[in-house]
């Protein structure tokens, strides 16, 4: 449970809040379980502070710092955290549902196992984030910065990852059905065994991919930047291959059955 004087302290507007963080710079707050509903926290220094099962559904978290703050089974439900600091901050099963992270720090960040479904995450810098098996569903990650980040077995469906940078990162296993990647970075990304199909992945630069057994049904790969990559038992049905360059690409034991391949694919 919270420390009530803490509590109190940080209820008692952001002013108080911030003279008493500088003046006890050796004690961690302890906000946990406390109910923060809706509250303004705009701005507020709240660096590696215990809000874990905290109530922070509709908070306003605009600018604030939650740099190593642990969020580990809060509830952030429509929370606006809009260029909000999380780096390093613990999210592990948290409830991120229809919250906005525009243009927000979450380098370095735990996910695994949280719910960001409806997520706004439009432009955030999610750079070596941990987010395995996170509910990314419905997410807007438009131009989010995911390189390195860890997406394994993360449900990115119907998300949009609309010229997103995800070079070098890991979302083996993911669900990325019907996902937006139109113009997406995934140079050397592993894919392995993705459910790309039915995604936008036109124009998607994904040179030394790896997409073993990916199942890419009915993709829209046209134009797509496979050069080098690796595709060996993907499932490729109906797929869209019209303009994709495949020189130097893998296809061993690939499903290319009704696929709408070109006279040259280069």
């Amino acid at each position: 449970m919270a420390n009530q004087e803490h509590l109190v302290l940080l209820k008692a507007g952001a002013v108080t809040w911030s003279e008493w963080r500088q003046q006890n710079p050796q004690i961690q707050p302890d906000l946990s379980a406390a109910n923060l509903q809706g509250e303004n926290l705009r701005g507020a220094n709240l660096q590696k502070v215990n809000l874990t099962k905290a109530d922070l559904s509709q908070a306003l978290l605009v600018r604030a710092n939650l740099n190593g703050a642990d969020l580990s089974g809060a509830n952030l439900y429509q929370a606006k955290l809009i260029e909000a600091n999380l780096s390093a901050a613990n999210f592990s099963v948290a409830n991120l549902r229809g919250a906005t992270l525009t243009q927000a720090d979450l380098s370095y960040a735990n996910f695994i196992g949280a719910d960001l479904s409806e997520a706004n995450l439009k432009e955030s810098a999610i750079a070596h984030a941990i987010l395995i098996g996170t509910d990314l569903k419905d997410a807007n990650l438009r131009g989010a910065d995911l390189g390195a980040a860890k997406l394994i077995r993360a449900n990115l469906a119907y998300a949009s990852l609309i010229e997103a940078n995800l070079i070098a990162s890991d979302i083996s296993k993911a669900n990325l059905y019907k996902a937006d990647l139109i113009g997406a970075y995934l140079y050397k990304t592993d894919m392995c065994s993705c459910n790309l199909s039915y995604a936008y992945l036109s124009s998607a630069y994904m040179l030394q991919a790896n997409l073993s057994e990916a199942d890419l049904t009915g993709a829209n790969l046209s134009y797509a930047h496979l050069q080098g990559a690796n595709l060996a038992g993907a499932n490729l049905n109906g797929a869209n291959l019209t303009g994709t360059k495949l020189r130097g690409a893998n296809l061993i034991g690939a499903n290319l059955e009704d696929a709408i391949i070109p006279d040259v694919c280069h």
